[in-house]
């Protein structure tokens, strides 16, 4: 049985490599056996984001936040996926807390406002 450390290893060189639908398979495996690491969630978010699971990328992004409620990238990340799923109004929160604590992002800034605007 692989250890969570060469389950994330070998997630995060698939995610690098672009294969995010392969790198989620160990990187589920590796959050069932370290469901505090947030290391591993944000890698499992991040690969549940470029394969377009929005729900899968909330729930991982949520678990980060829960933990590291400044973690900004992790908050922008939940905003995004909110807003994928067309739940402007939930991703203002997320959005805007991102933004606050990086206020030298334009991008955090951009989808902060646009989120702002649909949910009118």
């Amino acid at each position: 049985m692989d250890s969570a450390y060469d389950l994330y290893t070998r997630g995060m060189r698939l995610l690098e490599d672009g294969d995010c639908h392969a790198a989620a398979v160990p990187l589920q495996q590796a959050r069932d056996l370290e469901p505090d690491k947030t290391s591993v969630r944000e890698a499992l978010g991040r690969a549940f984001f470029g394969a377009r699971r929005w729900r899968d990328v909330q729930r991982e992004f949520e678990a980060v936040v829960e933990r590291s409620p400044t973690n900004h990238y992790a908050l922008f990340c939940l905003g995004r996926s909110l807003q994928l799923q067309g739940r402007h109004a939930e991703a203002r929160n997320p959005l805007a807390l991102a933004s606050g604590l990086r206020p030298d992002r334009a991008d955090y800034r951009e989808y902060r406002d646009r989120a702002r605007r649909r949910a009118a």
